[in-house]
């Protein structure tokens, strides 16, 4: 797996399974209609944020991330990242090179941590995942997210010193 910055050009290849996961709407806080323009908006970050894939060795997209400031001023000292993996190539290990990428990412441009502020807490696969990778849950807000299954669940903010 090589993981490489991503270009407009990759978008075509990210948006099917970005539009499956948004309109699952279990998962992300985007709204679940978000169109292919508006989408792009959204994940194909300007520098100095970066979006990534993580490509096969037949040039397969298998997953993507992107990465930014969580804040500006004096809240620019701490990063932030997103992650998307083709439901198709889940269980292969691309969720977590693509936290590593990104962790190193933000250790390399001097960040002093990394926080998500919406990982919704019933999707252990990702709250696992980042817990073994160093974040801890440092706060839950309480019915924070409507997920369509399970109706109104908490949602998470995760932290990992860096």
């Amino acid at each position: 797996m090589l993981i490489k910055e991503a270009t407009a050009e990759d978008w075509p290849d990210i948006w099917p399974f970005f539009r499956r996961i948004v309109a699952a709407g279990d998962t992300f806080t985007f709204p679940p209609g978000l169109g292919r323009e508006e989408g792009r908006g959204w994940w194909m970050l300007p520098p100095p944020d970066r979006t990534v894939i993580a490509v096969d060795d037949s040039g397969t997209v298998l997953g993507s991330a992107k990465m930014n400031r969580n804040q500006r001023g004096n809240g620019a000292h701490v990063a932030s990242a997103s992650y998307m993996v083709d439901p198709e190539h889940g269980g292969r290990g691309v969720g977590r090179a693509l936290v590593e990428h990104t962790l190193e990412w933000a250790r390399a441009a001097g960040f002093r941590g990394m926080q998500f502020n919406a990982v919704v807490e019933t999707n252990t696969r990702a709250v696992e995942l980042y817990e073994s990778l160093g974040f801890e849950v440092i706060g839950t807000v309480p019915e924070g997210f409507r997920h369509p299954e399970h109706g109104y669940v908490g949602l998470h903010i995760m932290y990992c010193a860096l």
